[in-house]
């Protein structure tokens, strides 16, 4: 046999002697002012701290990944990508990446054939190929002849050094923003496509993504604002260019459609081979009314961000996914509703210490605690999986159950010292008491009455009457005399000399009576009680003696409970 390492006993020791000073002084007060303290809390993180906020960004990744029924990627998005099977196959009369750039220009030309709704670049022409000036003039060619192709630009952040300084006003696809003066003069740091044809087109996009402060991208903007000028994103360029509705708000939160590659990807090398006759795999027309996004997912050209869905999210699927959100209006609405998440956060943290204080039985608080937290994380879920409204309820459930866990975790602790056990104050004194004792025994046989209920009844009638006494269940399960009490609850009580008035046994009896016909429990003689009174000795004794007055109540007449 090994013993416990001294330490782990001392601190054991050192724990049971707080929770002991901590019962004695503040019994179940502890649990307003553990709510007080909680209340700050709520408080604090609502103006500063911001700690709900992470668990709540944690569940909402979570939900999104796993909805029961996300929605279906628009079938009319179609991904042309640059990948490895690409690189390999095109190398071998192209060379490595870059291509000549009029091979792209030439497969937009027999796109365009096909007669496609928009060709969208995720590739930032950026500078010429000075090697090759023939074939950047054949690009530019092929995209003048063009009025649906997109093509993105990078705003660069101010603290950035200078790489371009371009006036706002002279970006294609800027627009002064309502309400506020445009600063016709200002100026911002912004990487334009260097082809003329694909500036005069005027169908420029912002390429930028914002990633949140955990380095996880969950939104995508919409616009650019600053200087009383709005830029527009490749997404809401599109949407602009469309028609369709777009978005009020500077950013919104992508409403994504599954893992990646949810989206038809098409190799490069395949569709432009099938474009000029050579692949008979693929049908005709296959690009007919379609968004055309051409981006790569090859190793080493890879524009990824880690995202709720995945860690490595495609950059080109992430662009596929804002614009599907902003052609259908189902982007993600998450209301922030401080105040209201505050004020759940408080009624749950009450609520339960008022369980909790008033003493409302172990089973009880924890079927009514836990059945509470399961609804609001159940209406979560189910927000998310029926309407493009996410009521986050994670801060507030979280909160509540640190609450609960301290509380149950101080009760579970300070229960034999709180508790008023007759039997262990007659241990401390040094007299003669009168002592009731009522045994309320139940026919476990007839009776299918279970530890949980007994539970709730022993609840009921430590609250019954007025003189302090002592309830406790007694199951069976007990060694000696004790085994013969199976499904019995033993209310005690000890006074100097007073006889107990008979008054505080019918209280109880009535209240057993009431709660047996609410359980709907079928008496017929089953349920029956009998009291015994009679004087035991305290101290050294008094164990004894209490085991002399439990057997002698069993020969006692014994009275039914009639429901």
């Amino acid at each position: 046999m090994k013993l416990k390492p001294l330490a782990f006993i001392r601190i054991r020791l050192a724990i049971a002697n707080v929770t002991h000073l901590l019962a004695q002084k503040w019994k179940r007060n502890f649990y307003v002012y553990l709510a007080v303290a909680f209340t700050l809390l709520a408080l604090l993180d609502t103006g500063f701290l911001h700690i709900t906020s992470d668990i709540r960004t944690a569940a909402f990744d979570l939900m999104v990944r796993y909805r029961l029924a996300p929605p279906q990627p628009d079938p009319d998005i179609v991904i042309v990508d640059i990948d490895e099977t690409s690189l390999t196959a095109m190398s071998k009369t192209y060379g490595r990446w870059p291509w000549p750039r009029s091979v792209i220009g030439d497969f937009v030309t027999l796109l365009e054939s096909d007669h496609p709704q928009a060709v969208v670049f995720d590739v930032l022409f950026s500078d010429a190929d000075v090697f090759n000036p023939k074939s950047d003039a054949a690009f530019d060619a092929s995209i003048a002849k063009t009025n649906n192709t997109f093509f993105p630009m990078l705003f660069l952040d101010s603290s950035s050094e200078t790489l371009r300084n371009i006036k706002i006003s002279q970006i294609p696809g800027a627009i002064p923003s309502p309400d506020e003066t445009a600063e016709e003069d200002a100026s911002i740091n912004m990487v334009l496509p260097y082809f003329q044809s694909a500036l005069a087109g005027g169908r420029l996009g912002t390429q930028n993504v914002i990633l949140d402060s955990d380095g996880v991208l969950r939104s995508y903007p919409v616009y650019f604002e600053g200087y009383g000028w709005r830029l527009p994103s490749m997404a809401a360029r599109i949407a602009r260019e469309f028609k369709w509705p777009e978005p009020a708000t500077e950013h919104i939160l992508l409403n994504w459609r599954g893992k990646p590659f949810s989206y038809p990807h098409i190799s490069f090398a395949d569709a432009y081979a099938n474009l000029l006759g050579k692949n008979g795999s693929r049908t005709k027309d296959e690009f007919k009314n379609k968004i055309v996004i051409i981006g790569s997912t090859a190793a080493n050209l890879y524009d990824a961000s880690a995202t709720p869905m995945a860690k490595t999210f495609p950059g080109v699927e992430i662009l596929a996914t804002a614009i599907d959100n902003l052609k259908h209006g189902d982007s993600l609405r998450f209301p922030e509703g401080r105040i209201w998440f505050l004020l759940l956060s408080l009624s749950i943290i009450w609520l339960t210490a008022w369980a909790f204080y008033r003493d409302k039985g172990r089973d009880k608080i924890d079927g009514m605690f836990g059945l509470s937290q399961t609804i609001l994380i159940v209406f979560s879920f189910a927000s998310i999986n029926f309407t493009n409204t996410y009521i986050n309820l994670a801060g507030p459930v979280m909160l509540g159950i640190a609450y609960f866990s301290l509380a149950r975790l101080y009760a579970a602790s300070t229960a034999k010292v709180l508790e008023q056990n007759v039997v262990q104050s007659s241990l401390l004194r040094n007299d003669e008491m009168l002592v009731t004792l009522l045994l309320i025994r139940f026919d476990s046989r007839q009776n299918l009455i279970s530890n949980d209920m007994l539970g709730g009844l022993c609840a009921k009638l430590k609250k019954t009457g007025s003189i302090p006494k002592s309830v406790e269940m007694m199951s069976g399960d007990q060694k000696g005399i004790w085994g013969l009490f199976d499904t019995t609850i033993a209310i005690s009580w000890i006074s100097e000399a007073e006889t107990l008035s008979p008054k505080e046994i019918d209280q109880i009896v009535d209240e057993t009576r009431t709660w047996l016909h609410r359980s709907l429990i079928k008496n017929s003689g089953t349920v029956n009680y009998v009291t015994h009174q009679t004087t035991i000795h305290s101290g050294e004794l008094a164990a004894e003696e209490w085991q002399r007055l439990f057997a002698e109540a069993l020969l006692q007449d014994k009275k039914n409970i009639i429901v």
